[in-house]
């Protein structure tokens, strides 16, 4: 054992302390108030560009910069809300074109909120979730599903 000089174990990601995890997490260095109110102003875009038809603007207005943060909770709720009202609104044949457009992140992202809305099922309509799942799928592929599953940020 002589050529092991390295304490392998002592690296490991869980033997950080809950605080070094919390300062890792970009969203901690940001105000409440601040990611609230950017969460607030989103909300509205979203619903005004709804209002004009822009389905596929209102999706990634939506996707942008999800509060991420222990401290986030009314804000996530918030923003998770936000992504279902513009999931909802959407036609069901609408879908596949739609995930086509967005970029990889905001596929990841999207496949957050899709668990996050399915966590809830009475909140949400599980049978858009589940579509939206499929067609995110058909066009991220797997990597997608474990990209979300083993990310420690959370929407």
């Amino acid at each position: 054992m002589s050529f092991r000089k390295i304490d392998i174990d002592a690296l490991e990601e869980d033997a950080l302390g809950q605080d070094e995890l919390d300062f890792q997490e970009i969203g901690e260095l940001r105000p409440q108030h601040e990611v609230e109110s950017q969460v607030n102003n989103r909300a509205q875009e979203v619903r005004s560009l709804l209002q004009r038809g822009n389905a596929a603007g209102a999706l990634t207005t939506s996707l942008q910069d999800p509060p991420y943060g222990r401290n986030f909770g009314v804000a996530k709720a918030r923003n998770t809300q936000t992504v279902m009202e513009v999931l909802n609104s959407i036609k069901v044949a609408e879908v596949p074109q739609l995930v086509k457009t967005l970029g990889p992140q905001e596929q990841d992202v999207l496949m957050k909120y899709l668990y996050a809305g399915m966590a809830a099922p009475e909140q949400n309509n599980s049978g858009v979730l589940l579509a939206w799942h499929e067609k995110l799928t058909e066009v991220a592929g797997q990597g997608c599903i474990v990209r979300v599953i083993t990310d420690r940020r959370t929407v």
